[in-house]
């Protein structure tokens, strides 16, 4: 591991300290930018020194400085979920345009997956908001662009394009009538429009064919995941599980390894 390796590993925890912030704060309708970290228990204002990402978390005991009590185990997780991310984004794409798209799209993708876990929410802010921006930045997502700086395919463009808006119509439609479905047959609703924003977010950034994938892959998770709460756990079929981190999980695979997945898979037919 060079000092390359390093620099983005530190750059992707210290990102994860501010998606800790998103992720308390969004839900609950504060700003995410002031005022500053604080203990939620005593209010004690965190410093520089007991806000390094993962490394205060343990040299504090998990416990605040000022008052004992317990830090949660979801700030570190979090921190070294987010530098492992980029450190994998890195080795498949360098400092290639798609490595800058996808850092933004993992990072909206962690604090999905945590608010979603603890709140059963998929904020607006980040589907919506991140669904307009992976629409824009699609053409980025080949990594033909930077750090050539040579001239521009337009149709090259056109089709990232088009394949961005088959990509948000794959993810917010299937998932729509898979909803509506459930809908007219149980008579009750099975999944969030949360979630069906958030796929047309997926779709944009992905397009469609990665799109299909997360799909698949999420839905396997939830299947597995949730088995396991209903016969293991015994928490009954009506239990709500967070369908929407599964398949951030499901994003987040198919991004990085989806092109051998999807090979494999073909090769079967």
């Amino acid at each position: 591991m060079n000092l390359i390796d390093v620099y983005v590993i530190v750059v992707g925890l210290m990102v994860g300290s501010f998606l800790n912030v998103c992720i308390y704060r969004v839900p609950r309708g504060r700003s995410v930018v002031q005022p500053r970290s604080a203990c939620p228990h005593c209010n004690h204002p965190i410093s520089a020194l007991e806000n390094i990402p993962v490394l205060s978390y343990l040299l504090l005991g998990r416990k605040c400085r000022q008052c004992g009590a317990g830090i949660s185990w979801v700030y570190p997780l979090v921190e070294a979920l987010t530098g492992t991310l980029f450190y994998l984004l890195y080795i498949k794409y360098g400092f290639l345009t798609p490595f800058w798209v996808n850092i933004v799209f993992f990072s909206i993708l962690v604090i999905l997956i945590f608010i979603d876990l603890f709140e059963r929410l998929l904020p607006n802010v980040f589907t919506l908001g991140g669904l307009a921006f992976g629409f824009v930045i699609a053409p980025f997502q080949s990594g033909e662009f930077f750090p050539n700086l040579g001239p521009i395919n337009l149709s090259t463009v056109l089709l990232r394009y088009v394949d961005s808006l088959l990509g948000v119509l794959m993810g917010a439609g299937f998932l729509w009538l898979v909803a509506e479905v459930y809908l007219r047959v149980k008579k009750i609703e099975g999944m969030g429009f949360g979630d069906i924003k958030m796929m047309a977010m997926v779709g944009a950034f992905l397009g469609w064919q990665h799109t299909w994938m997360t799909i698949l892959l999420g839905s396997l998770l939830g299947a597995l995941i949730g088995s396991f709460y209903i016969f293991v756990l015994g928490r009954g079929a009506k239990y709500e599980l967070p369908f929407g981190s599964f398949l951030a999980v499901g994003a987040m695979i198919s991004t990085l390894w989806g092109e051998p997945l999807l090979t494999a898979y073909l090769s079967q037919f």
